[in-house]
């Protein structure tokens, strides 16, 4: 009977492990660009008490076996990354990627992360930079005479200057990848590549599956606070059965002391 208390543990942690993963997501759901995270679970090992197919007598095996289960733990959490809504903002930083890809951003070790998040800014210097100041790449610098700035679909940055005429920035890039589930979220919006992510292909905009950029316009978060919610009722249901479970067990105990 022990044993089975400890299988309904394993219930109980995986469900709250889930849990954690759904009240992640709801937290997110105004976050830009994303992307909603689900439990993966597994089975534990067996307890092979009778092999399948062994030998029973001198002609005949067993058709079935006896194995018991040791319960469940939640393995990995997997990110979804379907295409969030697109809201229209009429702000001329704010990019959106429709499509797939990623946004490249220099951090200050040097290393490149990646983000869906296009919510960007002009710093000090006019350098196109998040909304914590790191820089987007290949860098692009608005000069101070820029009366308006324009981005193509396919990242071509582009100024009207206030003194006539109109001025080409540079080209803006989105990254690939071959897994983009394997990407590892470090916060901040930010993802870093993985061994399991595979190594970016860099590529323009609407080129070899790329997606294309959007101007004034952000990719809100892909959560849907209708499912969440029902999947926090079935969490929420499951955990309580497998605590009821352990309470069963613990009754079967109590019965067994008091009649010994």
């Amino acid at each position: 009977m022990d044993a089975s208390m400890w299988v309904a543990k394993t219930g109980l942690d995986a469900q709250q492990t889930r849990m954690n993963v759904i009240s992640n997501n709801l937290a997110n759901v105004n976050t830009t660009g994303f992307k909603r995270d689900r439990a993966v679970f597994e089975d534990l090992l067996y307890q092979n008490i009778r092999q399948a197919g062994g030998q029973t007598d001198a002609t005949s095996q067993a058709p079935t076996g006896l194995m018991l289960g040791t319960g469940v733990r939640v393995v990995a959490t997997e990110k979804l990354h379907a295409q969030g809504n697109m809201v229209n903002s009429q702000n001329p930083l704010d990019i959106a990627i429709a499509g797939d890809g990623h946004f490249q951003i220099a951090q200050a070790d040097g290393t490149i992360a990646y983000t869906r998040d296009g919510n960007f800014k002009l710093s000090a210097t006019g350098q196109l930079v998040t909304s914590n100041g790191a820089l987007l790449q290949p860098a692009i610098t608005v000069p101070t005479t820029a009366a308006s700035i324009t981005v193509g679909r396919d990242g071509i940055v582009s100024v009207e200057l206030n003194t006539g005429g109109q001025q080409v920035l540079g080209q803006l890039q989105i990254a690939r990848f071959v897994n983009p589930s394997g990407l590892q979220s470090l916060g901040q919006n930010l993802m870093k590549e993985t061994p399991a992510s595979g190594t970016p292909q860099v590529l323009k905009p609407g080129q070899t599956g790329a997606g294309t950029l959007m101007q004034g316009t952000l990719e809100a978060s892909n959560v849907n606070v209708v499912e969440e919610m029902v999947n926090m009722i079935e969490t929420q249901r499951a955990y309580e059965i497998n605590s009821k479970a352990i309470s069963a067990v613990d009754g079967m105990l109590k019965y067994i002391n008091q009649n010994m």
